[in-house]
């Protein structure tokens, strides 16, 4: 197997942004490494209980955790992947840095040779009434449990707007963060990928300089969630 000229790669992304589904199409490939949020503060404890590791000091990201993502997140040919949000980019640095200054070179020193995966929405009510909608019902994705008290969901205006806002909040975050370090990552938007999750998929592959063996195919593993509701919602904010 060929060995590629990078060692990890980061999906930067927003909730609601279709990222779930770009993570199982690249995993699917068998070259992508496993791409999922190992480095969520919320998720620390269950993947370290996965991996049979110590939990991380003070709830931190410490270097031995990231070498054990490392491990489940990598494919045979060496690449590691991971998912990664614009509110979670900062506790990260600053956990490997313990304070230091954000700089490009500590993630290149725990990751190896970076590449990045921009993946956006280009809608942010639409992404922010999805997003309202899960924090209501508690459920995220087909297949997931889902935690209790969650409820039916309905119209909520400020609950849409401020979640717009912390859209829009974070993209010019990840903005600012590729422009200050000269990094021009590969740019996905959510309308892309739901119109063609496989060629979209091809297309951050070719991005990456990675090819699917003939022996496997991407796989499709999450469907569309928004429905009339959704439109809806959507119609109804931005007629306010």
């Amino acid at each position: 197997m060929t060995r590629p000229d990078f060692d990890s790669y980061l999906i930067c992304a927003t909730p609601r942004s279709g990222s779930t589904l770009l993570c199982g199409l690249l995993d699917s490939s068998g070259v992508a490494g496993h791409p999922a949020s190992y480095f969520n503060r919320k998720t620390l404890d269950q993947y370290a209980g996965e991996w049979r590791i110590a939990r991380p000091r003070d709830g931190r990201i410490d270097e031995a955790f990231v070498r054990a993502a490392l491990v489940a997140g990598r494919t045979p040919n060496g690449v590691f992947g991971g998912r990664i949000m614009a509110e979670t980019m900062p506790e990260l640095i600053s956990d490997l840095a313990d304070g230091a200054a954000e700089t490009i070179d500590l993630l290149s020193a725990q990751f190896g040779r970076l590449k990045f995966v921009h993946l956006r929405r280009r809608d942010p009510v639409a992404q922010a009434v999805s997003w309202a909608r899960s924090l209501q019902t508690h459920f995220w994705h087909p297949g997931e449990a889902v935690e209790p008290g969650g409820q039916d969901p309905y119209y909520d205006e400020e609950l849409i707007g401020g979640l717009v806002d912390s859209i829009e909040q974070y993209e010019a975050d990840w903005s600012a963060w590729f422009a200050a370090h000269g990094i021009a990552p590969c740019e996905v938007t959510y309308e892309e990928l739901a119109a063609d999750p496989l060629g979209t998929a091809e297309q951050v592959l070719g991005y990456l300089g990675l090819t699917v063996p003939p022996d496997r195919q991407l796989v499709v593993g999450h469907r569309r969630q928004a429905d009339q509701l959704n439109a809806e919602w959507i119609a109804r904010f931005k007629a306010r």
